[in-house]
Parts: C-alpha cells; structure tokens; sequence
C-alpha cells in the first residue's frame, strides 16, 4: 500500500538541524523510495520549498535540486473536481483548506497512510489512516513501563 507524506515530513527529512525528527523522516522516505510507496502532492512541493527557502533560509538552488528526486515519484496534481472535494471534507470534519487537500490528495492516490504532524494521530477517513510518525517513535512501547508485582513481605 502507498504511504502519503505532508510537507512538514519531508521538511524534516531535508533538514539536518531537525535532530531525531530529521533521522526518523529521512530513512522513512528512504524505505517508501525503495519500496516505490511514496505519495506526495503538487501542494505538498510546493510547500516544503516555501518553507525550506522561506523560514530555513536554504538556497533555493539547493532546495531545487533536493526536491528533484521526487520528479519519479507518484505525486499528485489537484484539480477542480479534487479541491471541491477537499472543500467538502473542510465542512464535515472541521479541517483547514490546507489540510483538506492533503488528505483529499492522499485519499485520490488511494494510499493507506498519511503521515503528518498536522491532523490527530488515528483519525481516519475511510481507508487513510493519519499517522504522526514522529509521536510513534517518541514513545516505547508500554510493556517497557510494566510494574513489577511487590516482592512478599516476610513476616517477623
């Protein structure tokens, strides 16, 4: 199944400074480039390069060239019939545009993951499943915090 990635994932994939966000989105993207399940958008460009160039002041040249490797991948172009959509989905879930379009996006590439910071970790819109893969990978699991039963107290 095809995984869909917002920007602010990729954002973190493609800067150093992010710290353990930037290692787990890089071998993330890695792994769907291997595996040909990567998804993205034409919005989702378009906003890793504003604010790759814009807030992270990267050389747009550079940010560019990075970006190019995404050219083979599947990304997704909206269109009018998606963004009506997408508008629909803004009133029956509360969501921003912005964030109505990604998952309208992922949901017309018929991917089973979007991974984002942005929305609720588990909502759901039919098939998708959003997934914050930076909160996952913050926690371990619960059995790592298992009581231990009280050793029994001996009586004097």
């Amino acid at each position: 199944m095809s995984t869909f990635f917002d920007s602010n994932v990729l954002v973190c994939a493609l800067d150093a400074s992010e710290g353990a966000k930037h290692t787990i989105a890089d071998a993330l993207i890695a792994q769907h480039i291997s595996d040909r399940s990567l998804v993205i958008s034409t919005q989702v460009l378009q906003e890793t390069f504003s604010v790759l160039t814009r807030k992270k002041r990267l050389p747009a040249d550079q940010v560019l060239d990075t970006l190019d490797v995404f050219r083979r991948e599947k990304v997704v172009p909206a269109d009018v019939a998606s963004v009506l959509r997408a508008l629909a989905l803004c009133s029956r879930h509360q969501l921003s545009v912005w964030d109505a379009l990604i998952v309208q996006a992922a949901l017309d590439a018929r991917c089973s993951t979007l991974l984002t910071e942005d929305l609720q970790l588990g909502m759901r819109f039919g098939a998708l499943e959003v997934v914050n893969p930076f909160e996952l990978a913050a926690h371990e699991p619960a059995t790592a915090y298992a009581a231990k039963a009280p050793a029994p107290r001996r009586k004097r």
